[in-house]
């Protein structure tokens, strides 16, 4: 279980924006690569899964938002075309933009897509789904990166955003919801 560098490097980028949230995030991202390594050890993707990984959820930060799959793929693309990497742009676009996809992600182009939907959900279902990862392997990842409150923090958040929307039945606001702590 090696870690990627480069997700530590991008996310020192985002240090101010992540601020105390920076620790739980980096551990988030790092095991998405790592279940991402052990659903596809091809060392030839493993740089596509650590920039994947670093920015997928980064627009939560970013743009302080909950909708935030386009900022992230935003992010990504600035980063790709600021270290001449934009051939990597529409692949690490679509594995950020996909990651959320509840079935099978069928596009043929990029396998990477489907792996990358895999370690996310590997991780978000903290484990419940392992797509065949061995327990040995789950357990050396949370160990090596602990979860750190990440998961309630998405559950926090998540709520927060749906409860400010203006709801269409009761016409709440959500303004007299009670953020909580973050």
């Amino acid at each position: 279980m090696h870690p990627h560098p480069l997700i530590d490097e991008i996310l020192g980028l985002y240090s101010v924006q992540l601020d105390k949230d920076h620790q739980r995030y980096r551990n988030h991202a790092q095991r998405v690569y790592l279940a991402c390594r052990q659903l596809d050890p091809d060392p030839q993707r493993e740089v596509r899964y650590a920039i994947a990984a670093a920015f997928h959820d980064i627009g939560i930060w970013t743009d302080d938002t909950f909708d935030y799959l386009a900022p992230s793929v935003r992010e990504s693309r600035r980063f790709l075309e600021a270290r001449g990497m934009e051939g990597m742009s529409e692949e690490v676009g679509a594995m950020i933009e996909w990651h959320h996809k509840v079935s099978r992600f069928e596009g043929d182009a990029w396998p990477t897509v489907e792996i990358f939907r895999r370690a996310d959900l590997v991780d978000v279902s903290m484990q419940w789904k392992t797509f065949g990862i061995p327990k040995p392997a789950l357990a050396a990842m949370v160990q090596a990166y602990p979860y750190l409150g990440f998961h309630g923090f998405l559950l926090r958040r998540g709520l927060r955003h749906f409860c400010s929307i203006r709801c269409a039945l009761c016409q709440c606001s959500g303004d007299n919801i009670k953020k909580g702590p973050s």
